[in-house]
C-alpha cells in the first residue's frame, strides 16, 4: 500500500513539473520581442496588424513592464533569408524572446518551380540552425506553424498536403529545440472549419489567400498571445 501511494506522488509530482515547463514563462520587465518572419509579419506594423495588436494588448495589460516590440518581418523571406540576416535583423537588437513566423513562401514559391521554393530538409535545418543561435544569445524562442495559401475546407486548397507536412516539421522542431509551439496552422484549420460555410478560397481570414485580413490578424495575435503572455 505504501509503495502505491509513494509510485502516485511520483506521477503527481512529475506531472506538476511537466505542466509547470510547459506554462510560458512570466514577461518581466525590460524584455523585448522580435517577430522574424516574411510580408505577413511586415505588415503586422501595420495600425490593424498582428504585431500592432500584440503590442497594444501587452501595453495595456504590462503598462509597469514596458515590453518593447520589434517588427522584422521582410517581404519574400523563406527560411534561407532568415539565416542570412539574423544577426543583423535579431542578434544585434538583444532580444529577450523572439517568435519565428515563416514557411509560406518556402511552400507557395516552389509550386511551380521546386528550386524556388525550400526543400523539407533545408527547412528544418535552417530552423534549427536559427532557432540554436537565438538560444545561445539567451533569448526565448517561439516558432509559429505556416497558416494558409487559400482557405477552402478539408485539404480543398492545391498547396494543403505541403503546408501540412512544413507545419509537421515546426512542430517537430519545437519539440527538439525546445522551443514554445504557436500552432496557427492548427488554429486558422479550425476556424476555416466553423467559419467558411460557402467554402471560400478567400475573404475570412486573408484578403489575397495568404495575406491577413483584419480577421485574420486578431486571430493570429490572439493565438500567439496565448503561448507569450497565457
Amino acid at each position: 500500500m505504501t509503495l502505491r501511494i509513494t509510485a502516485a506522488l511520483a506521477v503527481l509530482t512529475f506531472a506538476s513539473f511537466a505542466s509547470a515547463e510547459d506554462k510560458p514563462a512570466p514577461l518581466k520587465k525590460g524584455d523585448k520581442i522580435v517577430f522574424l518572419g516574411d510580408s505577413i509579419t511586415a505588415g503586422g506594423v501595420s495600425p490593424k496588424g498582428y504585431v500592432t495588436l500584440i503590442k497594444n494588448a501587452l501595453t495595456d495589460k504590462h503598462k509597469d513592464l514596458g515590453v518593447e516590440i520589434v517588427g522584422a518581418g521582410i517581404s519574400g523571406n523563406k527560411v534561407p533569408d532568415l539565416q542570412r540576416r539574423l544577426e543583423k535583423d535579431v542578434l544585434a537588437k538583444k532580444p529577450t524572446i523572439v517568435v519565428i513566423y515563416i514557411g509560406i513562401n518556402d511552400v507557395w514559391h516552389g509550386e511551380s518551380d521546386p528550386a524556388r521554393g525550400t526543400s523539407k530538409e533545408k527547412f528544418e535545418a535552417g530552423l534549427k540552425e536559427i532557432i540554436g543561435k537565438i538560444q545561445d544569445a539567451g533569448a526565448r524562442v517561439v516558432l509559429c506553424t505556416p497558416t494558409v495559401i487559400g482557405e477552402k475546407k478539408d485539404g480543398g486548397n492545391k498547396l494543403d498536403k505541403q503546408l501540412d507536412e512544413y507545419a509537421d516539421i515546426s512542430r517537430k522542431v519545437a519539440k527538439e529545440t525546445k522551443s514554445t509551439l504557436c500552432d496557427l496552422r492548427k488554429a486558422f484549420v479550425g476556424y476555416l472549419a466553423k467559419n467558411n460555410p460557402d467554402d471560400k478560397e478567400k475573404g475570412i481570414l486573408t484578403g489575397d489567400r495568404v495575406h491577413l485580413n483584419d480577421a485574420g490578424n486578431k486571430l493570429v495575435a490572439d493565438t500567439m498571445l496565448n503561448v507569450i503572455d497565457k
